[in-house]
């Protein structure tokens, strides 16, 4: 009996010594489920845009940095992005496994951005226990490379102005120039980052270059430009709100409203509703047409980090010029000159008008995409699915940020100039990024 428990006990020990010695091999679908770990976090801690942009960004970036180190096919970032250094080397003795250090490097570094740490410990921990299990060695090796670069780029990110933008103060409203932003209803909240291009931009030069014209002169004389352009969104929305809710217009302003500001009023009750952010919405989009391609683990990581470099800078962009040009919302001057019952489709999000956020980050997250995966890019946008609203199809990503752009004024919230101006402003900015930026040896490999 003893000799045939030592058996049992010797077939264990080999079996187990075997199976801690798998190889780890990490999938694009894991990637993906992090980077969605992450978007689902955001939308519960209701992060504003352009800091949710921030957050996308770095954990983005450190796992691209590892790929490149490992992949002859990718090109650092370091000496490229603004005040980025060369990582750390690993240590030679050790058997690193490169992507799911990337992997546990964007966890890391997400973890770090949010508020609700616990739920991305959560998700880490059970990848942990799996990972442990299948090769302790080759885990802990590339857990300690994957922990040691996210210090690193921390340590880059801590030097973005973030902090400092924390402790500056409210944006002051100005009431005694009819052509200032006010807070809009129900909520009449302040506005929203009004330091935010003092953030240390990724590849552009400086927040200010991509600078747009500026609005039509502020005017609500009948007949003037930007007199017209205010009437032309309010008959707009009474024509397509006297259509329904199942309107072509109505549909398309709900499934790119992204506004994770909307509150909700009931009674003596306020409570706010909870959506992803414009940039979170184009990640998505980074998804779908890395599931569509089969892209490996590696051009995965790439698109991720290329769109939300091009996003991020985009909202730095955008927001210098919102609070420059500081200008009012169609809400405000529709219920003062023209109809003081109108609401607009979409609840106006707390920030000034012009350009529109939402143009000028499609039309720079498009680019991107474009130059990744090629142009005529059909996909079916299943994004908002969660939240309630149906695929929508397109055709390219240029025509998914057209009609993202266009949204913006069927929802009442901005004028035609706003988002002709900002995705223009957006594509430009797009463009930039890819003259500039250097991510893969052979250009090829960007559309293969």
């Amino acid at each position: 009996m003893m000799k045939k428990l030592s058996v049992f006990v010797l077939a264990a020990l080999i079996f187990g010594c075997a199976k801690n010695t798998e190889p780890i091999v990490v999938s694009p679908e894991e990637f993906h489920k992090s980077v969605d770990k992450v978007t689902e976090i955001m939308i519960h801690d209701i992060f504003s845009p352009p800091v949710a942009s921030r957050i996308f960004a770095y954990p983005n970036i450190a796992a691209f940095e590892i790929i490149a180190k490992q992949n002859d096919d990718y090109l650092t970032l370091s000496g490229q992005v603004r005040e980025l250094q060369s990582l750390p080397e690993p240590q030679a003795d050790k058997p690193v496994n490169y992507q799911l250090a990337a992997l546990i490097a964007h966890m890391d570094l997400s973890r770090r951005l949010i508020f609700s740490e616990q739920k991305m410990a959560t998700f880490r921990d059970s990848l942990y226990t799996k990972w442990q299990s299948q090769n302790e060695a080759e885990f802990e090796a590339s857990k300690a490379y994957g922990l040691q670069v996210a210090d690193h780029i921390a340590e880059w990110m801590n030097g973005d102005n973030y902090n400092q933008t924390r402790t500056m103060p409210k944006f002051t409203v100005n009431t005694d120039d009819p052509s200032r932003w006010q807070p809009t209803p129900p909520a009449y909240m302040d506005g929203i980052e009004p330091h935010w291009n003092k953030i240390r931009p990724f590849v552009i030069d400086s927040a200010g270059q991509f600078k747009p014209t500026p609005p039509p002169p502020f005017s609500m004389e009948e007949g003037s430009d930007f007199y017209n352009e205010v009437k032309e969104v309010y008959d707009i929305s009474n024509e397509i709100t006297a259509k329904g809710d199942e309107s072509e217009e109505i549909q398309i302003a709900q499934f790119w409203d992204c506004n994770p500001y909307v509150s909700v009023t009931r009674g003596h009750l306020m409570f706010a509703t909870k959506k992803i952010t414009p940039g979170a919405h184009w990640i998505g989009i980074v998804k779908i047409a890395s599931r569509k391609t089969d892209s490996d683990f590696d051009k995965t990581v790439y698109a991720y980090t290329k769109t939300s470099m091009a996003i991020a800078d985009a909202f730095i962009s955008c927001w210098d010029e919102k609070y420059r040009s500081n200008l009012i919302r169609p809400e405000t001057l529709i219920n003062e000159h023209i109809d003081d019952s109108w609401k607009p489709v979409l609840q106006t999000p707390p920030f000034p008008e012009y350009t529109s956020g939402h143009s000028v980050v499609s039309g720079a997250a498009a680019i991107a995409l474009t130059d990744i995966f090629g142009d005529n890019f059909a996909f079916d946008d299943d994004t908002e699915v969660a939240y309630g609203l149906p695929i929508r199809s397109f055709n390219s990503f240029n025509e998914a940020a057209d009609e993202a752009a266009i949204s913006r004024m069927y929802g009442g919230i901005h004028y035609r100039t706003a988002v002709e101006i900002g995705v223009n402003q957006g594509r430009a900015l797009g463009r930039f990024l890819l003259e500039n930026l250097k991510m893969v040896k052979d250009p090829e490999l960007a559309s293969n």
